[in-house]
């Protein structure tokens, strides 16, 4: 048996002009690399797109990519991820199945308020393969918790679950702020546990429990993504030997430089130096500059003439992250607290009075931008739109500043 194991692949994810398509190129080079092994069938566990009403271009490429997989009787299981689900139950994956491009198998019934999965069985090898979709905020959970799984543990064969969710003992450190939940909720006696949503490449042995995979997604979605990843990927198990395929679409090079007590002229002068002898072609640049200016401000870096220096030398598209770049101008702040809202209080406290603002004393001020960052903190609910979701928090700063926006 050889199988493909893909989550995470996000199309339609990137806005900007020069990689809307990326996720969409990715999605492609994993598609032929499994045409390529003549793969038994594929696995994606979540988020195919990264919305569940895609764009017409995504969807029509998309189509094309699973029409070429059908032609080549590969066929395709998949579940609904945290970005495909809808909490209206509208998802173009509902469409694209009945179209007889792929099997949903996230199918089954309730039993007295329990929630009883089915298994879809592969025609060419006989794997059975269930599994559970993936919700916002990991609202999944609730499903885990009414699971039947005695059925599913007892099943005989070879037997696939698919899941859209972060796992406690499986976390990194690093996504410490990622909602998860315990293994002990998947069902046991799987041989393969097809995993998505954490856009981590791991894959481990769990005694009761076979392999617990994450492909991580088949193009990084952000810029943190490159700088971490640099490419995407996904798993072939072919004959119980797991392997992991890099996706290569763009080469990375990275610049990331300690700005500590140095003035604009000087990075911008390092960082044209760096580059003076090299060339980017099909490179995707990343500037991440960080640290405290001894003189000047961020925007005094000449950003502009940097980026065209690296696009004359052939850079497919440029990057920059400067949010931990700091100026003199905000001092270090040492605090010592033990939450959240003690340190934003702190912070707050520290600044206050540094930007003048005409009729409000430092009390109001500090009242001022509570109520600013509680509005600002406010999520989007489900099922609301975009549009809607950006009109009420605007409408919310306006009453706060009392202006019109």
């Amino acid at each position: 048996m050889k199988f493909a194991h893909m989550a995470d692949c996000h199309i339609g994810s990137w806005r900007d002009p020069k990689l809307k398509d990326i996720s969409t190129i990715a999605f492609q080079k994993a598609a032929d690399k499994c045409m390529e092994e003549n793969v038994d069938f594929i696995l994606i566990s979540g988020d195919l797109f990264n919305t569940s009403l895609p764009r017409i271009d995504n969807l029509k490429s998309a189509v094309s990519i699973f029409k070429k997989l059908n032609d080549k009787n590969i066929p395709v299981y998949i579940i609904p991820g945290s970005h495909d689900y809808s909490p209206s139950g509208k998802t173009m994956l509902d469409v694209l199945e009945q179209a007889g491009l792929f099997i949903n198998v996230v199918k089954g019934e309730e039993i007295d308020g329990k929630l009883k999965l089915n298994f879809t069985i592969d025609k060419k090898t006989g794997a059975k393969i269930t599994g559970m979709l993936g919700k916002r905020y990991s609202l999944e959970k609730k499903y885990y918790e009414n699971l039947i799984t005695e059925n599913l543990e007892q099943e005989d064969g070879y037997k696939i679950f698919m899941f859209h969710s972060g796992i406690d003992e499986l976390k990194p450190e690093d996504m410490g702020n990622i909602i998860t939940q315990p293994l002990s909720l998947l069902p046991k006696n799987f041989n393969y546990y097809a995993g998505g949503h954490v856009h981590i490449v791991k894959d481990t042995k769990i005694d009761g429990y076979g392999t617990i995979a994450y492909p991580g997604p088949l193009f990084p979605n952000s810029f943190s993504e490159l700088e971490k990843l640099e490419t995407g990927g996904f798993y072939i198990m072919d004959n119980d030997k797991l392997r992991w395929e890099s996706i290569q679409v763009y080469n990375i090079y990275k610049i990331i430089l300690n700005c500590d007590g140095k003035n604009p002229e000087q990075i911008y002068d390092e960082i044209i130096n760096g580059i003076e002898d090299k060339e980017f072609n099909d490179t995707i640049v990343l500037i991440r500059l960080f640290g405290s200016l001894s003189s000047g401000k961020p925007h005094d870096i000449d950003y502009k003439e940097i980026f065209t220096q690296l696009y004359d030398k052939s850079a497919y598209f440029v990057m920059k992250n400067t949010n931990a770049l700091t100026t003199k101008e905000f001092e270090e702040i040492k605090i010592d607290t033990k939450s959240t809202e003690d340190a934003e209080a702190a912070i707050i406290k520290e600044h206050l009075g540094q930007i003048k603002l005409k009729d409000i004393d430092a009390n109001k001020e500090e009242a001022l931008i509570k109520e600013l960052m509680q509005t600002l903190s406010t999520e989007k609910q489900e099922g609301e739109t975009n549009p809607d979701f950006e009109k009420r928090i605007k409408d919310e700063i306006s009453k706060v500043l009392d202006v019109e926006l």
